[in-house]
């Protein structure tokens, strides 16, 4: 099982939850650091897994979706400058404890966890999804797990559909039809998410459902007759939103599950970084115990870490 974590929704917790007056020798703060710290070390001791990769975003309003669609997540504030500092040492702790982590200017940490998901299914190499963002349940195949690690709450492929009312792989249409307030992406007006979800069970792609104005006009819903005339006048905006909800899985990176296979942590580094950032020593600790859960790993026959290391 590989192990794909989406960072940023929980640096963002940390930093709006944590609201402590943690700082570095400077007077930085370091709370939101800290909030993902402990989420990545405890996640690494729990679960013991011999591959992951941390995704973070980069876009900042540059990227892909914003160039097809200006107004892409235009209702959510820019992140202040203390907390764009964390983000890049959260990358510095993964790299120190020996974890891969991946962002891009111009796609987002979606589209890097879908990427290196279809990659590793590619292999034979099932993949566990850490995040709570609906947006990436529309990844997760027969054999993954949607893992919402705050919640502590699982979700298999057959459980997506009763968690967030569609099946995985119609997220997007469904998304595209009543729009995400979250990423400002438009929906059509007067298709809420019961229509959506009706509507998606109802046909296999949004090509059907333009296609078949008479299945529309049929539907057991209220005001169904108006629908066809609704869902025409908004087609082009569907398709638009469609752009933006879809998760790109081929982005260009140098990745494989070889990759994303753990390397021993660097203690020392990851001790004087913790001591810099003014965390005490609870963080070190674990690191240690860590690198001797890293040396067990190398020591199994079967290891793919061990087998990573000899390639």
């Amino acid at each position: 099982m590989v192990y794909l974590i989406d960072a940023s929704v929980y640096v963002f917790r940390a930093w709006h939850a944590w609201r402590s007056a943690m700082a570095d020798a400077e007077g930085n703060p370091t709370h939101a650091l800290y909030g993902f710290a402990r989420l990545l070390v405890e996640l690494l001791e729990r679960r013991r897994p011999s591959h992951v990769a941390v995704a973070f975003d980069e876009s900042h309003g540059r990227g892909l979706r914003h160039r097809i669609f200006p107004a892409y997540k235009a209702n959510r504030e820019s992140a202040p400058l203390a907390l764009r500092r964390q983000f890049a040492l959260c990358r510095q702790l993964c790299r120190e404890l020996g974890i891969a982590e991946f962002a891009s200017e111009e796609f987002e940490a979606d589209d890097l966890i879908g990427t290196l998901a279809a990659r590793c299914r590619a292999e034979g190499l099932p993949v566990t999804i850490v995040s709570c963002d609906k947006d990436l349940a529309q990844l997760i195949g027969a054999q993954d797990v949607f893992w919402d690690y705050a919640d502590a709450r699982e979700y298999r492929y057959g459980e997506i559909a009763e968690r967030f009312g569609v099946r995985p792989e119609r997220m997007a249409d469904y998304l595209a039809l009543c729009g995400d307030g979250v990423d400002n992406v438009p929906g059509v007006p007067g298709v809420g998410r019961k229509t959506a979800a009706l509507l998606v069970a109802a046909f296999d792609s949004l090509e059907e459902l333009f296609a078949s104005p008479e299945r529309l006009a049929q539907l057991p819903l209220r005001g169904a007759a108006r629908l066809p005339a609704r869902l025409a006048e908004h087609r082009q905006s569907v398709y638009l939103a469609r752009a933006l909800t879809g998760i790109c899985c081929d982005v260009p990176l140098a990745a494989g599950s070889t990759t994303l296979a753990r390397r021993a942590p660097d203690v020392a580094r990851v001790a004087a970084f913790c001591a810099l950032q003014g965390f005490g020593p609870l963080l070190a600790r674990q690191a240690e115990r860590l690198a001797a859960q890293f040396s067990e790993l190398e020591r199994s026959p079967a290891s793919p870490a061990r087998s990573s290391a000899a390639a």
